[in-house]
């Protein structure tokens, strides 16, 4: 279905403006359910997490949000941290996890985290930057690391008609370099997975909502400066119905010997 309707250039700008503006936290982006649709992954994120946890006494989920998956874990390991970074989330994963026995932490820097050497038997990372070797020193040996991360092809088209260029900040952030990089540090793989799911649009406002809300996407994005594309974008759609938008997505999993 088309959500979008036959807005002049003005309407459009209101609405626009009105997406961008529409208030966020802890990474929910129910406003725009059923008007973006993201294809599933070739893996499950959680899978093994949910399996190994029975078995181990410690765990630290890095950037948390708030707090949603890390709260599906339940019943937790005895000693269970998260760190959050994004200012509106934070209390967010404190009010919902610290009620369950979990310690919420402020993350300030990737490379100097709060933990002692070899703190966390698995430590895991969904979308959140680290250090190698800060992740290595507070895991513990035989302990897992496991992250699901963004890769630099990310959101391509988006970029692409939005500010015509192809390359992005983070075009060499894969699994392949990411892996090199882990068994630089000591790390040994047990497994590696990327992918290129879809994300469709239904209406140039979800883009905007979803674009005004990871602003690392396009640096600088504001309905204002793009407003020309983006009114170019929502003739394609009205045509169309839809645009198609490629991810991309990478899977590790990784031990400390």
């Amino acid at each position: 279905m088309n959500y979008n309707f036959n807005f002049s250039k003005e309407e459009l700008l209101d609405f626009l403006k009105h997406e961008a503006s529409v208030p966020f936290s802890g990474w929910d982006f129910s406003y725009v359910r059923g008007r973006m649709v993201e294809s599933p992954l070739e893996w499950g994120y959680g899978s093994f997490i949910k399996w190994v946890i029975p078995h181990i006494d410690s765990i630290l989920d890095m950037g948390t949000g708030g707090g949603e998956f890390l709260s599906t874990l339940q019943p937790f390991p005895k000693h269970t941290c998260a760190t959050e970074g994004y200012d509106l989330n934070y209390p967010i994963a404190k009010g919902r996890l610290e009620p369950l026995g979990v310690k919420v932490i402020k993350h300030e820097s990737d490379d100097n985290l709060p933990f002692k050497d070899e703190e966390f038997e698995l430590i895991i990372n969904r979308h959140e930057s680290y250090s190698t070797e800060e992740v290595f020193r507070i895991l513990k040996k035989n302990g897992f690391f496991i992250t699901q991360q963004v890769g630099g092809d990310n959101d391509k088209k988006l970029r692409e008609l939005l500010t015509g260029k192809s390359k992005g900040e983070y075009d060499l952030w894969n699994v392949n370099s990411t892996s090199r990089d882990l068994q630089i540090a000591g790390y040994k793989i047990i497994e590696k997975k990327e992918c290129y799911p879809t994300t469709r649009f239904f209406d140039v406002g979800a883009i905007v909502f979803y674009l005004a809300k990871i602003p690392w996407a396009i640096p600088g994005f504001s309905v204002e400066k793009y407003f020309n594309q983006l009114y170019e974008i929502n003739n394609i759609i009205q045509e169309i119905g839809y645009l198609d938008v490629s991810n991309h997505r990478f899977f590790l999993k990784a031990y400390k010997p």
